[in-house]
C-alpha cells in the first residue's frame, strides 16, 4: 500500500510534465518560427549582398560590437534594460486587452519629467536619483493616462490616441530644450547660441555602476529592469490583481459581471504601461555613460523596440528579459555595423524581420484551422490532488 505523500509527489509530478508538454500546435508553431527564422537570415544576407556588403563581415561586426569583448556586453546590458521596461508595460497592458503603442513618447516624457525634477531640486546624496527615476516613472505614467482620459470622455481609440501623443511628446520636449526658461542648456558654445539640450544632471542624480573600463560595467538600472521584471511576473500570475488583469482580458463582459470596474483597470494598466515606458525614459537619461542631458532624441526608438519585445515575448514578461536581451545586442552590434560603412537602416530590417519571423506562425496557423473548419482543441485534463477541506465536502 503506497503512501499520501508518495501519491502526491506522483501527481505533482504529472501536473508538472503536463505544462511542459506543448501539444501538437506548441510543435507545430516551434518547427514553423524556426523555418521563418532561417528566411529572415537568408532575406537579410540578400539584402546586405544586393548593398554591396559582406554577410559574413556584418555579422562580424555585430558580433564584435554586442559579444565579443567586455565593451560589447557593456553596451548590450545597457540598451537591454529600457528595452525590458518598456517591454513588461507593453506586457501588462495587453494582458489587460488594452494595447499601447505611444511608447515612444512616454520615454521622452518620462526623461522630461526626470530632468526637471534633477535640476530644479537640490537635494543631498543619492536621495537625488531615486525623486528622478520616481519623477521619470509619474512623466511616463500621466502621459499615458491621458489617452485613457480621452476614451473615457470622449471614446477616442487608444491606439490613435496613443500614437498621435508621441509625436506631441517630441515637439513639447524639443520646446522645453529649446527655451530659456524651461531647460535649455545655459552656458553657450562657439557661435554663441545655446544648443537644443538640456544642463547635465548632477553627479548625485546619476545611476550607480560596477566595474571599470575595460571590464564588465554593470549599471544600476540592469538590476532595477531585472527586478521590476521579477515583480510583474509575480504580480501576473500570483495576485489577486494579476488574476483579474487577465480576466478582463480574456473577458471584459464577464469580468464585469463578476464586480470588476473594467474601464478602470484598463485605465490603470495603460497608465502602468506608460509608468514603465517614463521609468525606460529615466535609464536613459540617468545613465553614467550617456550624455545626462535631456534632448529630443533621448528616446533613440527605445519606445518602438520596446513594444517590438512584448510582440516577439508574446506578451509573457520571463520571455521578455531574454528578447530583450537579444533586441539590446542587435542595437549594439548594429551601433557598431553603421561604424563600418553600412547603412543603420538594415539593421532596422532585419530587427523587422525576426519580428515577422516570431509573429506570424501563430497567425498562420488559426488561418490554417479555420480554413479546414477545425475546432480549437481542449486542453488536456490535469489531475488536481482535492484538499482535505474538499475531500470532507
Amino acid at each position: 500500500m503506497r503512501s499520501a505523500a508518495p501519491a502526491g509527489a506522483d501527481d505533482l509530478a504529472r501536473r508538472f510534465l503536463a505544462r511542459l508538454r506543448p501539444g501538437r500546435d506548441g510543435w507545430t508553431t516551434a518547427g514553423l518560427t524556426l523555418v521563418l527564422v532561417a528566411v529572415a537570415l537568408g532575406a537579410s544576407a540578400l539584402l546586405l549582398t544586393l548593398t554591396g556588403a559582406s554577410p559574413g563581415d556584418s555579422a562580424k561586426a555585430i558580433w564584435t560590437g554586442s559579444l565579443a569583448n567586455t565593451g560589447g556586453w557593456t553596451t548590450t546590458l545597457l540598451n537591454a534594460a529600457p528595452l525590458l521596461l518598456v517591454a513588461l508595460g507593453a506586457c501588462i497592458c495587453a494582458t489587460a486587452g488594452t494595447f499601447n503603442i505611444g511608447q515612444e513618447g512616454q520615454v521622452l516624457m518620462g526623461g522630461l519629467l526626470g530632468a526637471w525634477v534633477g535640476l530644479r531640486l537640490a537635494l543631498p546624496g543619492p536621495s537625488l536619483v531615486f525623486v528622478v527615476m520616481l519623477a521619470a516613472a509619474v512623466g511616463g505614467g500621466l502621459w499615458a493616462a491621458l489617452s485613457a482620459l480621452m476614451y473615457r470622455y470622449r471614446g477616442v481609440n487608444v491606439v490613435v490616441s496613443t500614437l498621435l501623443m508621441s509625436f506631441l511628446a517630441m515637439q513639447l520636449v524639443t520646446f522645453m530644450v529649446s527655451s530659456p526658461w524651461g531647460l535649455q542648456e545655459s552656458a553657450q558654445g562657439e557661435s554663441g547660441i545655446a544648443d537644443a539640450q538640456s544642463n547635465p544632471l548632477p553627479a548625485n542624480a546619476l545611476l550607480a555602476h560596477f566595474g571599470e573600463y575595460p571590464s564588465l560595467q554593470l549599471n544600476a538600472g540592469l538590476f532595477i529592469a531585472l527586478a521590476a521584471a521579477a515583480a510583474v511576473v509575480v504580480a501576473l500570475s500570483r495576485s489577486r490583481w494579476g488574476f483579474t488583469v487577465r480576466m478582463v482580458g480574456l473577458n471584459p463582459l464577464t469580468a464585469q459581471h463578476a464586480g470588476v470596474r473594467v474601464g478602470l483597470l484598463g485605465g490603470l494598466t495603460l497608465a502602468l504601461s506608460g509608468a514603465f515606458a517614463g521609468l525606460a525614459g529615466g535609464l536613459l537619461l540617468a545613465s553614467p555613460v550617456s550624455t545626462n542631458r535631456l534632448q529630443s532624441g533621448l528616446s533613440d526608438n527605445v519606445g518602438w523596440d520596446g513594444l517590438l519585445v512584448a510582440l516577439v515575448a508574446r506578451n509573457r514578461p520571463l520571455v521578455a528579459i531574454p528578447v530583450a536581451f537579444v533586441f539590446g545586442m542587435l542595437r549594439a552590434g548594429g551601433d557598431f555595423l553603421s561604424a563600418t560603412g553600412v547603412p543603420s537602416y538594415l539593421v532596422d530590417i532585419v530587427k523587422a524581420l525576426l519580428v515577422l519571423a516570431f509573429v506570424v506562425p501563430p497567425v498562420l496557423i488559426d488561418l490554417f484551422r479555420g480554413r479546414r473548419g477545425a475546432q480549437p482543441q481542449a486542453p488536456a485534463a490535469v489531475p488536481v490532488v482535492p484538499t482535505k477541506m474538499e475531500a470532507a465536502v
